[in-house]
């Protein structure tokens, strides 16, 4: 495996290195070893997979709030998708900005997304499957998300035909969403 920093400190794309013979190939898409002395992923505590019939569909943007902060390494194993992390760390340099990257099976990348991030996609073919490992059991007093859409984060989402659900649709912008949060001071979404 190899990291690969993205333009957002502390978010990196994770590249398996394939090993091909007569049969096919072998890639080590997760080693908690390699990752969690580069001081990212420690544990998997849940294992999730996504399945998206049409092209256009569009998750997120997702996190877990703290208390209950969760990292994710996201991959998809079936079609295409396009990946988006948004970094919402108050004080960051990089905050409210995002990175993208293409996850396909051919391509064997993977995105590590931090805590205190928020982490969306669009399937770019009919019937992709995304999977995902989570650093941290899913908690519904902890979802939390903002608006795809939201002209302060600026993502372009490639495909203008979308399919999300209800909840997705009417997440907050991130600046209603900060008006919402009580919050000490310092602390992440």
């Amino acid at each position: 495996m190899k990291l690969r920093e993205t333009p957002l400190s502390g978010a990196f794309v994770i590249e398996a290195e394939r090993q091909d013979d007569s049969r096919g190939y072998f890639a080590r898409t997760f080693c908690q070893r390699e990752l969690g002395a580069a001081g990212l992923f420690d544990r998997i505590a849940q294992s999730n997979v996504s399945f998206n019939t049409n092209a256009g569909t569009l998750r997120g943007l997702h996190f877990q709030a703290d208390p209950y902060a969760e990292q994710k390494i996201v991959s998809c194993a079936r079609g295409a998708i396009f990946d988006v992390v948004v970094d919402l760390r108050l004080g960051s340099p990089t905050f409210g900005r995002y990175f993208a990257q293409e996850l396909t099976p051919d391509n064997l990348l993977a995105l590590y997304v931090p805590k205190g991030f928020a982490h969306g996609f669009q399937t770019l073919v009919a019937e992709s499957t995304v999977a995902y490992q989570m650093s941290e059991f899913y908690r519904p007093e902890g979802a939390a998300g903002i608006r795809w859409n939201d002209p302060d984060i600026g993502i372009s989402w490639p495909i203008a035909q979308r399919t999300m659900s209800d909840r997705d649709a009417g997440l907050p912008s991130l600046s209603e969403w900060l008006r919402l949060q009580p919050r000490a001071p310092g602390a992440n979404p």
